[in-house]
């Protein structure tokens, strides 16, 4: 009985929860280690595994390999963060651990947060590398420095790639690569000196987390660079082209600006311009074009411009992806941005390659489309003289009227240049396509091209006219042409920039 009513009594006794220490899902205090990044120390969003075995959170990796910083292991090796694998297995166990315990999945991580605090493990790792002599024996030598680099390949539609190599500083820190740049420079002249401490001053104000800093630095550097070609040369290290790189993935208008300015100016020098792209500046512009800051635009579009004046550069550029963003820059509400960017696709249209990726991004219709755009006019036909040399490009231009629209140019413009640059791009279209003759027929162009002769041209642009009125009636040209000279005559260049 007396156990009865004890039982009956425990059973109205309220259900206390249990504490946890007696719950069977007890929540750990801490997560396990291998769901936290070794970089930001946070549960990881979005791991990925690295070719070295190592798993990070995707951002981390991204803003090391963009800070060209290697965190060295506990052998002593260094990781690479060139190839980026998602490691979906993990992220759902993440997840699931989350729900588990209780709490929320971690967010994605804030990119500039994450570059803060990657260039304090960088300092702290400079600074412990500079006050431990034992450290200093593990530093990477020079030769370790040029085997390591980062070769970031870039494909595009057609078959054809090209590789861009970013050279990669120490793991332990980017003076390292002070040093060797101020043990291997030549001293030129008395100034270098000078320009070496100038030099060494932006870096330092570029390094720094004030963003004053990164500007003054940045404003000093423009003006250095603006008119003292010497220093161009001796100040377009791998160093400073990293942070000036760095510089333009800012939100902050005068830092972005500034930097892309400078780029141009360093640009200038013929002997820059490889190493410019080689260093990783293209995307970074590239994005600047599409999105950035509008000065910083129009810095952006100056600098591909001056990059792609250089043979060696124009592919490279292409299959970055410039290409279709300066095709859109072309109707920018800045005129400096539209011409400069025509300018740079009548650069990088010089080469076959680009012409094809152009017609597969509608460059023709565009580029027709703007000829009524006086300012941007003249422009826009050197690039359209090129897209005519090849085949695809002439095909295309005839089936959307380009003669009809250079015929109606030819008539109502009076700029010699303009007037000179319409010819070429119609003598291109007349050669070896047998319906260039009824467009032209159709529209008008064996009236407008005599009146022509009676206007200021040159002897090429009468030769042109000639044999395009040949071409009219029938014919061949009644006077021997030099035929070499007006097939190699490209469109007339109106003078340096």
């Amino acid at each position: 009985m007396g156990g009865n009513s004890k039982h009956r009594w425990k059973s109205f006794l309220p259900k206390l929860p249990s504490s946890p220490s007696s719950s069977p899902k007890t929540r750990p205090k801490d997560p396990p280690k291998e769901f936290i990044c070794p970089i930001s120390g946070s549960l990881m969003f979005d791991p990925v595994v690295i070719s070295s075995g190592q798993t990070y959170e995707r951002t981390s990796a991204q803003v090391c390999r963009d800070l060209s910083f290697s965190p060295s292991l506990p052998d002593g090796s260094f990781p690479d963060f060139k190839a980026l694998i998602p490691n979906l297995a993990l992220k759902s166990t993440i997840i699931t651990w989350c729900h588990t315990v209780g709490i929320e999945p971690p967010a994605a991580p804030d990119y500039y947060s994450l570059q803060n605090k990657v260039r304090t493990l960088i300092d702290s790792s400079s600074n412990h590398h500079a006050s431990t002599p034992a450290s200093v024996p593990h530093a990477p030598s020079f030769t370790n420095l040029t085997n390591r680099n980062v070769s970031s390949s870039y494909s595009c539609s057609s078959d054809e790639s090209v590789i861009a190599n970013v050279t990669v500083t120490s793991s332990s820190s980017i003076n390292s690569v002070e040093v060797l740049y101020d043990e291997t420079v030549e001293v030129s002249n008395a100034n270098s000196s000078s320009e070496e401490e100038e030099a060494s001053l932006i870096l330092r104000k570029l390094r720094s987390f004030d963003v004053m800093d990164h500007k003054n630095a940045l404003i000093k550097l423009r003006e250095i660079t603006r008119i003292n070609e010497e220093a161009r040369v001796s100040m377009c290290t791998q160093p400073l082209l990293l942070a000036v790189r760095l510089a333009l993935f800012s939100k902050f208008d005068g830092v972005q600006t500034n930097a892309a300015a400078a780029i141009v100016n360093l640009s200038l020098e013929k002997v820059n311009k490889v190493k410019i792209v080689r260093s990783g500046i293209v995307p970074p512009l590239i994005d600047v074009l599409k999105g950035g800051f509008y000065e910083a635009q129009e810095h952006a579009a100056g600098a591909l411009f001056s990059l792609a004046v250089e043979d060696d550069n124009r592919t490279a550029i292409g299959v970055l992806g410039a290409l279709e963003p300066l095709l859109h820059a072309l109707r920018s509400e800045s005129e400096r941005t539209r011409n400069d960017s025509a300018l740079a696709l009548y650069n990088l249209s010089l080469i076959q390659s680009n012409r094809v990726k152009m017609i597969k991004l509608g460059a023709v219709t565009i580029l027709l489309s703007l000829l009524e755009n006086d300012d941007v006019a003249d422009r826009i036909l050197l690039v359209l003289c090129n897209m005519a040399r090849c085949v695809e490009g002439k095909s295309i231009m005839l089936h959307h009227n380009a003669v009809t629209s250079l015929v109606m140019m030819l008539r109502r413009v009076d700029s010699e240049s303009t007037r000179e640059n319409c010819l070429a791009a119609l003598y291109s279209l007349s050669q070896g396509n047998m319906r260039f003759r009824g467009l032209a027929l159709q529209c008008g162009a064996g009236e407008v091209l005599s009146e022509v002769l009676n206007k200021k041209v040159s002897q090429l642009g009468r030769e042109k006219v000639r044999v395009m009125l040949s071409v009219l009636r029938g014919r061949e040209a009644e006077q021997e042409v030099d035929w070499e000279r007006v097939m190699e005559i490209g469109p007339s260049w109106g003078g340096s920039l």
